[in-house]
């Protein structure tokens, strides 16, 4: 089945840059893209670009922990921290405003701040096919990319009004080089009492270092200041398969079979849900 070129990739097409040349720009060439020297990149069938040169990083969701974000994500439970992020980033830069997700997985968050600014087109940026897949279809101003976030982006200087990070990994250097002097970064992390119930009763569920706060601060300041953080924190209802699928979808999946949450017995029928939201400004 022949591939056609996605629209919402073609609205990006003037902030990527070529990952092997590093300045060149990127053109559409039939099911790929191309830049003047010659390398080349394919687009999935599933409609996000495949960036990644040499070694690919090993990190990404599975298909199983992307299937559980999917369908956890579509109860509505976590709308409450899409929205704080949307907030923050709808009110500190212009309708018309470009989006840069780093490590998007399914699009869920970056869509929600495009539905926030209507004029606005996103891209997403992750390591995981399978989440990508999702990604490049979930929201129609949004195009996804294959990129692994520790490395350079394949981004020009300056081109985003806003970088949003969501429970993912940081590159501090990469967000300021790719931020508009006038942008907002926007990072969303948990405090130590999100999802204590489920640390509670599930033995090998991955816990919250108290020292993250911390790390966050010394690896951000001295590229960012704050310029406001909110706290969100609520009580959620869970289904069973919620809870399994809350589970599933975190790092805690590589460390909790089915079987341990068998054995856990009566799993939590609520959840603290508790994080922070935070916009900083470029020094």
């Amino acid at each position: 089945m022949p591939v056609s070129f996605p629209p919402a990739l073609d609205l990006s097409l003037d902030l990527l840059r070529c990952p092997t040349c590093r300045t060149r720009r990127l053109h559409p060439d039939h099911a790929a893209l191309r830049c003047r020297s010659g390398h080349t990149f394919d687009i999935a069938r599933h409609g996000y670009a495949g960036l990644l040169t040499g070694t690919r990083a090993t990190s990404g969701d599975d298909a199983a922990m992307v299937r559980a974000r999917e369908r956890f994500l579509s109860t509505g439970c976590y709308a409450p921290i899409r929205d704080v992020g949307a907030r923050l980033a709808a009110g500190a830069v212009p309708e018309r405003a470009t989006v840069v997700d780093v490590g998007c997985g399914t699009g869920y968050y970056l869509a929600g701040v495009l539905d926030h600014l209507s004029g606005a087109r996103g891209l997403g940026l992750d390591t995981s096919a399978r989440a990508l897949r999702l990604a490049a279809r979930a929201h129609d101003r949004a195009a996804a990319v294959a990129w692994d976030v520790f490395r350079p982006f394949p981004l020009a200087d300056g081109a985003a009004d806003v970088v949003l990070d969501v429970f993912a990994p940081r590159n501090p250097a990469e967000f300021h080089r790719v931020l508009r002097p006038t942008g907002r970064l926007i990072v969303v992390r948990p405090t130590g009492r999100h999802l204590a119930e489920l640390r509670g009763h599930v033995p090998g569920t991955v816990t919250i270092d108290p020292a993250k706060e911390e790390r966050l601060h010394r690896a951000l300041t001295p590229y960012f200041e704050a310029v406001v953080t909110e706290e969100v924190e609520y009580s959620a209802a869970l289904s069973g398969p919620d809870v399994r699928d809350l589970v599933a979808m975190t790092p805690s999946a590589r460390h909790v079979s089915p079987a341990d949450l068998d054995d856990a017995g009566t799993l939590p029928d609520r959840v603290t849900v508790s994080v922070l939201a935070t916009a900083y400004r470029m020094r």
